[in-house]
């Protein structure tokens, strides 16, 4: 699972491959690149690809560009979230999904720590 959150002018380029080899049987290979756009000048060229040389496997793969849901926002600011805390929390909610895949606690709960920091600009610790 690969993300990127890009804003300003920024320019995210991901080329991702899966290459199963053809005594590889039996691979089960998942590749994602999920993108979020914060601005209209923000963009990213992805690139996922696989390339299968056995037989018996089961692998996928594939990419999304997006902005922020429209309606997600309308929903918390009807609610009295202003619109940059509901930009932060969708942001957050987004990249998120990558740390619960950490293992390590420790190390978790210090990467949490830099992400939210980095989305609400302020300093980690």
């Amino acid at each position: 699972m690969y993300k990127g959150v890009l804003d300003g002018r920024s320019h995210g380029v991901f080329n991702g491959k899966v290459y199963v080899h053809p005594e590889a049987q039996k691979t089960d290979g998942k590749q994602s690149n999920n993108n979020l756009l914060l601005s209209p000048t923000a963009r990213v060229d992805t690139k996922p690809q696989l390339e299968i040389f056995a037989d018996d496997v089961k692998c996928t793969h594939g990419a999304t560009v997006g902005r922020l849901d429209e309606l997600a926002m309308f929903y918390l600011n009807s609610r009295g979230i202003g619109r940059e805390t509901a930009r932060t929390l969708l942001t957050y909610a987004f990249a998120a999904d990558v740390l619960e895949t950490i293992e390590l606690e420790p190390l978790k709960k210090e990467l949490e720590k830099m992400v939210l920091a980095r989305f609400t600009d302020s300093p980690a610790g």
